[in-house]
């Protein structure tokens, strides 16, 4: 890269040439280059800064750049059971101390990612742990300085997931989610929860046993639970039958009519349970199979109605809103050419 100057500005006024002259000592100064400027002022004569020497390049696998490098090995490999092939990929190896540090922690030493894999290792006791999704192994090892081979048994297996509605219907996978519990309960009742939203068809990875999974279609009560059985080696697939439909609702002045804009919407139980609460000119909700009270506020006037929610038929329900009514309940009028409910 080279700088180059008008001639005439160079040989221009004095205020020019004392710019010039400052410009050229800060260039100077910074250690960039080095130049000499030729006599009719043309291009500068650009001078390489010295290059310091380098040394040779080092390899990262020299024992004296990977200390443990001519420690004895260790060779992992993992299973899922003991019959089963060695697990070539997305295992997740540590290694820890064994003593805990001041802190109560025990000292991670070393990870690798993968499938089998080796770690050089000091004479001494480790405790290794393998991770296969939520399924995982700990074992002791004792090294010595001879080379040791040890293969982890997982007895873990996985599970995916799925749902559907009565009848076979097909449920739009955007509106469902699982829940995988431990199948015990703790000391309140409650059961610790292992792994949440989890989508359907998604292989998850656990530990052979039996767990309970929480299916959601939807985000009101459309709540489905079972428990599963995981076993070592194997794929199980669980279908669960949600017994639910999806409505969308509308305040209409009459049969069929236009939806009325800011409309406030509570959906509750037979008993005055709260199932879900919204606002807008359409509610779109899944309910699970059974009887409701629709209820729509416009302008301080309320309107409802009663209905009922069988299960895999999706409806638009219509609340027709009565004239002059401060609070007011419709007719059962039908929906979608439904027989009126009574």
């Amino acid at each position: 890269m080279g700088i180059f100057f008008d001639q005439q500005a160079v040989m221009g006024s004095g205020k020019h040439r004392q710019l010039l002259v400052a410009l050229g000592a800060s260039l100077f100064a910074t250690g960039a280059w080095a130049q000499t400027l030729t006599p009719d002022m043309g291009t500068p004569e650009l001078k390489m800064p010295a290059i310091p020497s380098i040394n040779e390049y080092a390899n990262p696998k020299a024992p004296a750049n990977k200390p443990l490098a001519n420690e004895a090995e260790l060779v992992m490999s993992a299973k899922l059971a003991e019959n089963g092939e060695n697990i070539g990929r997305g295992l997740v190896w540590r290694v820890f101390s064994p003593e805990p540090d001041a802190d109560g922690k025990l000292r991670l030493l070393a990870t690798s990612k993968g499938g089998t894999t080796a770690f050089n290792l000091e004479p001494g006791s480790y405790l290794v742990h393998v991770a296969f999704g939520r399924a995982g192994a700990t074992k002791r090892i004792t090294m010595t300085r001879a080379k040791r081979n040890e293969t982890m048994i997982l007895d873990a297996g996985g599970v995916k997931l799925n749902a559907v509605l009565s009848g076979g219907g097909r449920i739009p996978q955007d509106q469902l989610r699982f829940s995988i519990y431990e199948d015990h309960e703790d000391s309140t009742g409650e059961r610790a929860l292992i792994i949440p939203d989890v989508k359907p068809e998604s292989v998850v990875r656990l530990n052979a046993g039996t767990y309970q999974i929480v299916s959601n279609y939807g985000t009101a009560n459309a709540v489905i639970r079972a428990d599963i059985r995981v076993e070592a080696g194997k794929i199980t697939e669980a279908n669960v039958e949600h017994r639910a439909a999806q409505l969308t609702m509308k305040l209409v002045r009459e049969t069929g009519g236009e939806a009325l804009a800011d409309t406030a919407w509570s959906v509750l139980t037979t008993s005055g349970d709260i199932v879900r609460e919204s606002v807008g000119a359409f509610a779109s909700i899944v309910l699970a199979e059974g009887e409701y009270i629709i209820i729509a506020k416009n302008k301080d006037k309320i309107y409802q109605r009663d209905f009922k929610v069988v299960a895999g038929r999706n409806q638009d329900v219509e609340v027709v809103a009565t004239d002059g009514a401060s609070a007011a309940s419709t007719p059962n009028q039908p929906a979608g050419g439904d027989e009126p409910l009574d």
